[in-house]
């Protein structure tokens, strides 16, 4: 409970910070800000609760982290129709029918919970992890509820702000709710909380005003994708997204298996850990808007890369628990950074006629790779060690660097 009024307050000194850019967003970015993270809270919750859960009723423990698995690969399935629904019976319909998914997810989670299936389990995940990819189009949602596309970062920021509670609301409901329903197992009361979050949130967007309706025969004809991929900003906006995801579920998903299966540190000061990373990822939001206005998009987007690369200097640097520490805090930081400056760019690369082809596959590559990071750090991990691990980020950072300096030249060039 300290945490959600810490970013209360925070989120009212944003209110102050940026004034009357602030009061003048129009109502969809604060329904959306409310939305959001109740029905992102399946995430958090499946991590949580799902991991505790799947590691008790496993046929072997190997498949214990399969419903994570699971749900990122369903997430990564679901980007592409997700678009294509709301291409066709536009935004409000095409959440509300997502989120859907999230309620039979959360009611199959409850049963598997309470008769200690594994493979339902695995299912509700598959479904909860569908009903993201539908919340991840939120973010495009705010954009084109704005009159003026200056207010994008204020609004951008503003949502990943929300998205700190879905990370505290998870975890909070799936402790809370452990033990309402008397089973074996537990958690059979957490995902029934989940599910009535999901129902608040389906009631919330039911109250948003029309955006990106359904496109009529009258639009002109939209560019095909493959002549949009090859857009330098749509490549770059792409590779910020990617990097910021496929590097930030590498080192997350190793960092508690180092930390506390290898080099012994207790799960408590894991869970810290874990927690400071969190925090991180979403709290520089409060300030990426006014960082955006001064130095611009580009700037941002070199310091988030810089800040990934401190990441691997701290990383082989030692293993004590101040290292992951630090590791952990600036990887948020870094994703923040990156991700928010992809989220902005990719709208540039694209017309109206052409946003809903053109989102599907950005948040496709990201999730699939996200999917392929998460896999193979275990193995990774366990197979060559934290060091290794670490150092393999050493080209893709490069390469992130190398794009950086790209997007550079290319601004300089379009302002002469």
């Amino acid at each position: 409970m300290l945490s959600v009024l810490i970013v209360t307050l925070l989120l009212l000194f944003l209110s102050a910070f940026v004034g009357n850019r602030v009061s003048k967003l129009p109502s969809n970015i604060w329904l959306l800000f409310l939305a959001q993270p109740l029905a992102l809270s399946s995430t958090s919750m499946i991590v949580l609760a799902g991991g505790l859960l799947g590691a008790k009723i496993a046929p072997t423990p190997e498949l214990s982290t399969l419903p994570i698995t699971f749900m990122i690969l369903m997430t990564a399935a679901g980007v592409i129709p997700a678009a294509m629904l709301m291409k066709k019976i536009g935004r409000k319909k095409g959440t509300i029918l997502g989120l859907l998914s999230a309620i039979i997810g959360s009611l199959i989670a409850a049963v598997s919970a309470l008769f200690g299936d594994f493979w339902l389990l695995v299912t509700a995940a598959g479904f909860l992890g569908f009903s993201v990819a539908f919340v991840a189009q939120m973010r495009f949602a705010a954009i084109e509820s704005l009159s003026d596309i200056k207010d994008s970062p204020t609004a951008i920021s503003i949502l990943m702000i929300g998205s700190m509670f879905a990370a505290i609301l998870g975890p909070e409901v799936a402790a809370v709710g452990k033990d309402w329903v008397d089973s074996p197992n537990g958690f059979v009361g957490s995902f029934l909380g989940l599910g009535l979050m999901i129902l608040i949130s389906i009631w919330i967007v039911s109250y948003l005003n029309p955006i990106g309706v359904a496109e009529q025969s009258t639009q002109k004809s939209s560019r095909s994708l493959l002549d949009i991929i090859k857009q330098p900003i749509f490549i770059v906006a792409v590779s910020s997204g990617v990097i910021a995801y496929g590097v930030m579920s590498y080192v997350m998903t190793a960092s508690p298996l180092s930390m506390h299966q290898i080099d012994g540190h207790d799960l408590l000061t894991t869970k810290w850990v874990v927690q400071s990373h969190i925090i991180a990822m979403y709290l520089p939001s409060l300030f990426s808007a006014v960082l955006i206005r001064f130095f611009g998009i580009q700037k941002l987007m070199l310091v988030g890369t810089l800040t990934y690369v401190v990441v691997i200097l701290v990383a082989v640097s030692g293993q004590e628990v101040l290292h992951y520490w630090w590791a952990m805090v600036l990887l948020g930081i870094g994703w923040n950074f990156l991700f928010t400056c992809g989220t902005l760019l990719l709208p540039e690369s694209y017309g109206d006629s052409e946003r809903f082809k053109v989102q599907a596959t950005n948040d496709f590559v990201i999730f699939f790779i996200q999917a392929i990071a998460s896999l193979s750090a275990g193995w990774i991990l366990f197979s060559q060690g934290w060091g290794v691990l670490i150092k393999l980020l050493i080209p893709v950072l490069f390469v992130m660097f190398l794009i950086s300096l790209w997007f550079f030249s290319l601004k300089a060039k379009n302002s002469k």
